[in-house]
């Protein structure tokens, strides 16, 4: 039984602590290997940006099969081979993510050229407009958590 100042209660005593079987071990591990978790310090601001290349990629995707069935090009094919060369670029730049600061940039390139597509397909301006906000405060508030969190682990550091 608790103490009367005691605030646990009195199922918590008893949990046992979560154990993972090896092969649920093995699915865990692996599964964060995939999603690119690694040991040491993560960046937010590479999470992020990640977050949104990754959902660029379904709507430049788009973007091709619009310009291809609308035949905004002639040849037709080249909204397929746009949109393609586009979804490539992202997949250059999630690639990047994990090695330096290169994803990033290539991030900013992807923006750049989402926001040319509006003189193939002028609608696409909208859309690409509201992504490239979504980037730049992704960028800056995700540069803002890293520095927090380097400040904030430094006077850790200091404490202990």
């Amino acid at each position: 039984m608790n103490a009367p100042g005691d605030a646990r209660r009195p199922s918590e005593e008893s949990e046992p602590e979560l154990v993972l079987s090896p092969s649920e071990t093995a699915a865990h591990n692996s599964a964060m290997r995939i999603a690119g978790a690694r040991r040491g310090p993560t960046s937010t601001q590479k999470a992020l940006a990640s977050i949104v290349l990754g959902f660029e990629l379904f709507i430049v995707a788009l973007f091709g099969l619009t310009i291809f069935g609308l035949s905004a090009l002639e040849p037709r094919e080249m909204g397929l081979f746009l949109g393609g060369g586009l979804a490539l670029t992202i997949l250059v730049g999630l690639v990047g993510m994990r090695r330096g600061r290169f994803g990033i940039v290539v991030g900013w390139l992807v923006h750049i050229l989402m926001l040319l597509t509006a003189i193939i397909l002028p609608m696409s301006l909208i859309v690409s407009v509201l992504f490239t906000a979504l980037w730049v405060y992704c960028m800056v508030r995700g540069a803002r958590i890293d520095r927090d969190r380097a400040a904030w682990l430094a006077a850790q550091g200091d404490a202990v």
